[in-house]
């Protein structure tokens, strides 16, 4: 009957110096005919698979039982003995025989199912990944069950794929393995959808905040006033506003919209059209009550409600949605700045 024990309390043992540690039951045969001794009951306890091989029956004259671990070379089978033994990965074995012989550990560790050690094997290869040896990594993570580190892999190929091509692995791998090149090439293909999604989600963000700074300004400018346009009964500003930038052109527009010699048609006048629509979106997210100071705004609203129910009234709700999510994030980012700003001037002082 084998007595099952800690991996842990049995490194505790031999640092402790104990002499009556039992004896060596079992013989691990490498791929050079080496047989290095161990114990059954410290592999049993790490290792589900030795666990079984150990319970399985001996050969008739054979009174010593024996596993081989065969196609990796003996010194990797040694370094794997030594982690089943000390049951951690410390921060020399990074550098050391993690780092020398992690492929080989990472198959070891599949296949006699050590969980631990095979996490700490894939975080080790994915930290050292480089162009040169990635498809090869990828094999191996493909082979050992190895989701995390497969889609490291990937995410490095599709980063720096002009230099993965020019490695032999990669010939090789297009020679002998078209499955997994189509897999990648897949992978590539929708790697760049996925960038060209959120670049034009990108823009089209940035044109929804650059939507809602004009709507920001055409309220100031008609309630505040600008450096050239505002209310009558008040006079122009002496000195530029937060967003001038913006304003200014706003500006421009009003005064063109006011004299324009095609007011009568504006559609086909297109800095009118341009201005027609601005005031149109205004009234479409306007939330103050009547009446508003943003000349049409009461009469697009109106309007808004005799085409309630039309394809082009629901493009304007949608519009008008966007625009109105992106000034509440601008607001948020605005107000989560400002707090930054004012726990940074109380820490300084």
């Amino acid at each position: 009957m084998r007595v099952s024990m800690d991996p842990t309390g049995f490194r505790r043992w031999l640092e402790a110096g104990r002499e009556d540690i039992p004896a060596a039951d079992v013989q691990i045969i490498t791929s050079g005919g080496r047989s290095i001794p161990a114990h059954s009951a410290v592999l049993a306890s790490v290792s589900p698979v030795l666990e079984g091989m150990l319970d399985r029956p001996r050969q008739r004259g054979n009174s010593t039982k024996s596993i081989p671990i065969l196609g990796v070379p003996c010194d990797a089978v040694l370094a794997f003995l030594r982690f089943l033994y000390s049951a951690r990965c410390d921060a020399g074995a990074e550098s050391g025989e993690l780092g020398k012989y992690g492929m080989h550990l990472l198959v070891l560790s599949h296949v006699f199912q050590v969980g631990w050690l095979k996490r700490a094997c894939e975080a080790g290869l994915a930290r050292r990944l480089a162009a040169e040896g990635v498809v090869d990594v990828l094999q191996l993570a493909r082979e050992c069950d190895a989701p995390w580190l497969y889609l490291r892999c990937m995410k490095l190929l599709a980063k720096d794929f002009a230099a993965v091509e020019q490695t032999e692995a990669w010939r090789f791998l297009q020679a002998h393995d078209p499955w997994l090149e189509l897999e990648i090439l897949q992978f590539l293909q929708e790697a760049d959808l996925r960038r060209r999604r959120r670049r034009r989600k990108k823009e089209e963000q940035g044109v929804y905040m650059e939507l809602s700074e004009a709507m920001e300004c055409l309220q100031h400018i008609f309630t505040e006033g600008c450096t050239e346009v505002g209310p009558y009964d008040q006079e122009p500003r002496r000195f530029p506003c937060a967003r001038f930038a913006t304003c200014r052109g706003i500006q421009h527009l009003i005064r063109h919209f006011a004299a324009c010699d095609l007011r009568r048609h504006r559609r086909s006048c297109p800095r009118c059209k341009r201005m027609w629509q601005l005031l149109r979106l205004h009234s479409s997210i306007c939330d103050r009550p009547d009446p508003c100071n943003v000349p049409l705004c009461t009469q697009f609203r109106l309007k808004s409600q005799q085409m309630e129910g039309r394809e082009e009234d629901g493009k304007w709700r949608l519009l008008a949605k966007k625009v109105a999510a992106a000034r509440v994030m601008s607001s948020l980012t605005k107000r989560k700045r400002e707090e930054q700003l004012h726990e940074s001037f109380g820490w300084s002082l």
